[in-house]
């Protein structure tokens, strides 16, 4: 009887120490936060698991994101007193903090879930929308920055926003250092010609017989009909629900995009199939925004530069850089093919964005982005890009998201005299947010009217926005261009220690790294590094690309000893 007390005993002692071990006071867990004594004024004064101070913080940041929303509508209420600069920059703040609250009720769920443990995919979920709402923030910050006068609104708005990023910041930092556990990424090798869900060089969308009627009509096609073409529903392909047409001539369901967007369905859940808006030939003057409950929208085009959607908002017209967009979407699981998407404001107009794209696992294939300064705005979230054509001048790829640009054309412009074209500001200002651009198996060439001026012209692969900007360009084809530095300072020293910057196996006359910055965020990478920033382990896409149709590569690709891309004959 004695011995099996003891042995109680002894069981409970260890199951106390056990928990204690797992247990820490908000002192030590808040010196791995990025604002430690932040942190520590803000959790509780308790021993508690790094997942209750978790929990703790995301109910905390939700409640202020919720205050916050109320502030921003609170002022634009006296909206007819303030300029329109600052409207528009309360414009900003008010839709991103209503995305923010939507966000962290996301985020809210998965930590509250019982146990302490997510799957891969859900921890990278929540980790993704966390990192969201700090961008967002950010986003908001420098809209009101750029406003010279309305101070008294300045001064109520800085201090909340500085607060609520400090404490987005340690609800991330908790998430991550509780939740998330990454292991090595696996280095996966990939074939030219390895196209999953792909064939015959088009989208294989599975439709009923009445759609593809309906498609192949509106696309022009005539006479007998291809054997290869997806008539059954039970085939292989993306599924498509319903089909309407844009038309400026009036043959279609809407003569505007915004007219069919307006139209399309709400908080569709994907399961049903895309909803395919087919734009016809034409050149489409409107400003195009997909708000968050309306995913799986799926838009199709006649062709680069047949198809073509266009604006000139800018910052030298008054507007933010989040608002100058031509196109912008925020809804998931969005996917563009064959449209041109334009800015034409011109370089003397500063920021003016052709594409905003906050939409978590969003896809554009075949597309053209033209504009200058700031043309292509990767500013959240997921985002794959295939077989794209990129123009631009200044930071011409810039924002937060996580991005993977694949076989992608990009094309610096002549800038104006003086200027010169980094080509990406990536905009991480947080060590835990899960973002970055990744360059793989691109052309970096010059545009046309670039091209003799290369001598006198300095082009750079990118320069660091925010203090942890982090892009990475590998086996890509970087042409003569690209100076030898290959990277750009922002201001003087700013982030030089803190930025991730990486090249891995380029090619071509720019790519020659011996000239390189020494900074010591800079480093030529190998294939274990490499294999970090593929779809498949960037972005978690074999999650949610293939159901798009777009080809892809999972990983990196495989050449032989001589470099030499190895072509199985898939």
């Amino acid at each position: 009887m004695a011995s099996k007390i003891f042995c109680f005993a002894t069981l409970t002692l260890l199951f106390l120490l056990t928990l204690l071990a797992l247990q820490a006071n908000a002192g030590t867990i808040c010196d791995s936060t990025p604002y430690p004594a932040y942190c520590k004024a803000v959790l509780p004064k308790q021993l508690a698991e790094v997942h209750d101070f978790g929990r703790f913080s995301v109910q905390k940041s939700l409640i202020q994101s919720r205050k916050f929303s109320n502030l921003v509508n609170f002022y634009l209420g006296g909206k007819s007193s303030l300029s329109e600069r600052t409207t528009r920059a309360l414009g900003d703040c008010q839709f991103l903090s209503q995305l923010n609250v939507d966000y962290l009720t996301k985020s809210n769920k998965f930590v509250t879930k019982a146990g302490n443990t997510l799957s891969d995919s859900e921890a990278d979920d929540a980790q993704t929308l966390l990192s969201a709402i700090i961008t967002n923030q950010q986003t908001c910050l420098e809209g009101l920055m750029t406003t010279a006068s309305d101070l008294s609104i300045k001064n109520g708005l800085f201090g909340p926003l500085s607060d609520d990023s400090k404490l987005h910041s340690l609800s991330l930092a908790l998430f991550t250092k509780g939740w998330v556990h990454k292991k090595n990424a696996p280095i996966t090798w990939d074939f030219q010609g390895w196209h999953p869900g792909f064939r015959n060089g088009r989208l294989p969308l599975r439709m009923s017989k009445r759609l593809r009627a309906i498609f192949n009509s509106v696309r022009g096609r005539r006479g007998r009909r291809n054997p290869n073409d997806n008539d059954d529903e039970n085939e292989d392909g993306v599924l498509i629900n319903d089909i309407v047409v844009v038309s400026k001539d009036g043959s279609g369901n809407f003569t505007t995009i915004n007219d069919a967007v307006a139209a399309a369905p709400i908080n569709s859940n994907g399961t049903d199939g895309y909803h395919l808006i087919y734009i016809k030939e034409g050149v489409y003057e409107e400003y195009v925004s997909i708000p968050i409950n309306q995913p799986y929208l799926m838009m199709i085009g006649a062709g680069i530069n047949r198809t073509i959607i266009t604006g000139n908002r800018s910052a030298g017209d008054g507007w933010t850089t989040f608002n100058s967009a031509t196109f912008a979407v925020v809804a998931p699981g969005f996917v563009a093919v064959n449209i041109t998407f334009r800015n034409a404001a011109g370089p003397s107009k500063f920021q003016a964005v052709a594409m905003r794209s906050g939409a978590d696992m969003s896809t554009f294939y075949s597309c053209s982005f033209e504009g200058y300064q700031d043309t292509l705005y990767t500013h959240s979230l997921r985002q794959f890009y295939r077989e794209c054509d990129i123009y631009g001048t200044i930071d011409f790829i810039l924002g937060n998201a996580a991005v993977v640009l694949q076989k992608c054309n990009i094309y610096p412009r002549l800038p104006l005299p003086g200027q010169f074209n980094p080509i990406t500001a990536q905009g991480r200002t947080d060590p835990n947010q899960n973002t970055g651009i990744s360059i793989h198996n691109c052309t970096i060439k010059a545009a046309n009217d670039l091209a003799p001026s290369v001598g006198t012209v300095k082009t750079y692969l990118g320069r660091p926005w925010r203090e942890y900007s982090r892009t990475v360009v590998m086996q890509s084809y970087l042409d003569s261009l690209i100076d030898p530095a290959g990277w750009s300072e922002w201001d003087g020293d700013f982030a030089l220690n803190t930025l991730y910057y990486a090249e891995y196996d380029n090619s071509g006359t720019g790519s020659d790294t011996s000239n390189r910055v020494t900074w010591p965020g800079f480093h030529v990478i190998n294939a274990t590094d490499a294999a970090n920033f593929t779809v498949a382990n960037f972005l978690q896409g074999n999650d949610w690309v293939p159901q798009t149709g777009v080809p892809y590569i999972r990983g990196l690709i495989a050449t032989d000893k001589k470099g030499k891309v190895i072509d199985t004959g898939n």
